[in-house]
């Protein structure tokens, strides 16, 4: 072990010398964990809906009513009265309204009468998130519209649905975070483990290694061991950093920090045996460069870090199932969000052991050991 160390340690203090590259490796989750959490975790609120009264009854009237107090409460939407149904839908086509409710000329009449009264949401459905998100709130509203004045004086015989949350809200940026811990070890593990290691080779300085009477195993443990003390310390800082960005529950319970340094130390492990494995044969140093993306898109994505697992289609659940990011970041979620044991991620970390195994002995055997 003690040439392994040797190679450790010349690798810690290369990176050390790169205070840059170091904050940066750090900063990137960071802000796309803020950017992303905001960006996509809020409500929609504060849309235009052109309100045609065409009617001007009394139901119609409490229809203005309801409308008036979703936007003094809810703010999901603020109403905009029209007396032209032609002009707010021309409006809505040049994007200055997020949709038209038009209320026809017998509404109240046909209300009044019990006769199927109907109005129209017409929407700019181009953005399926606003959309959906004004259906909901006036679907809500006309719920309440159709609620009698006075509750019936005789118990109900109809099935109702009573919603029990077991764990407390957990907004978008607390569900993003498990995801952003394990691309700041990605990140760490790209640079420090693959772009590095290329530029090392095509430098030159492997050739000192060669000479040396030191083996295939321990020169692949001791870059091993280095890249994954890097990426360790970089999911501490995020894991720190990022709980307390994102506001999660008793940050530092100290069972739990244990855990998650577990995990950490794990998918540490696996990422960097598997980008040895990547670039064991790789001489050119753009190629790391180059499949950076790539492999941010086909790692990240599908591991369900940003969306639900189950909405994928059924080749990219294949993906998902033998992507490494998907068990830790299920792994993380479960600590950070539910506050799980080790039983609930003993699945996860025997999967990541596995695949470090796996790939560090395929590293290996890929190994050249000649100049």
């Amino acid at each position: 072990m003690y040439r392994t160390w040797a190679i450790v340690e010349r690798e810690l203090r290369r990176f050390r010398r790169s205070p840059m590259l170091i904050v940066m490796s750090l900063v990137m989750p960071i802000i796309q964990l803020v950017v992303l959490g905001y960006a996509f975790g809020g409500q929609v609120k504060h849309l235009k809906v052109g309100l045609v009264d065409q009617d001007h009854g009394v139901p119609a009237v409490r229809l203005h009513e309801l409308s008036n107090a979703v936007a003094a409460n809810a703010n999901t939407f603020t109403p905009l009265m029209y007396n032209d149904l032609g002009a707010a839908l021309g409006d809505l086509r040049n994007g200055h309204l997020n949709g038209v409710l038009a209320i026809p000329p017998d509404f109240s009449r046909r209300q009044l009468a019990g006769d199927a009264p109907r109005v129209a949401l017409i929407e700019d459905n181009t953005d399926n998130f606003v959309s959906a998100s004004l259906a909901g709130a006036y679907s809500g509203l006309i719920a309440s519209y159709n609620q009698p004045a006075a509750a019936p004086q005789r118990v109900s015989q109809e099935t109702t649905l009573d919603v029990v949350e077991m764990y407390p809200y957990v907004p978008y940026i607390q569900y993003l975070l498990p995801g952003s811990i394990v691309m700041s070890i990605f990140m760490m593990v790209m640079i420090g483990g693959g772009i590095i290691f290329v530029d090392d080779k095509a430098r030159g300085l492997h050739e000192g290694y060669l000479v040396t009477p030191i083996t295939r195993l321990e020169l692949i443990l001791g870059f091993n061991l280095s890249g994954a003390i890097k990426a360790v310390l970089a999911g501490l800082v995020l894991m720190t950093i990022g709980s307390l960005i994102a506001g999660v529950p008793n940050p530092f319970d100290p069972l739990r920090l244990v855990r998650m340094f577990v995990v950490i130390v794990v998918t540490a492990f696996a990422l960097v045996s598997m980008m040895f494995l990547l670039m064991v044969r790789v001489n050119d140093p753009l190629i790391p460069r180059a499949t950076f993306g790539l492999l941010n898109t086909f790692l990240y994505f599908p591991s369900g870090a940003v969306y639900p697992t189950q909405a994928f289609p059924g080749w990219m659940r294949v993906i998902s199932r033998i992507d490494p990011f998907t068990y830790a970041v299920h792994a993380f979620k479960s600590l950070l969000l539910k506050n799980t044991g080790f039983g609930a991620i003993g699945y996860d970390l025997l999967y990541l052991m596995l695949f470090s195994l796996v790939s560090m002995t395929l590293a290996t055997k890929l190994f050249r050991r000649t100049l």
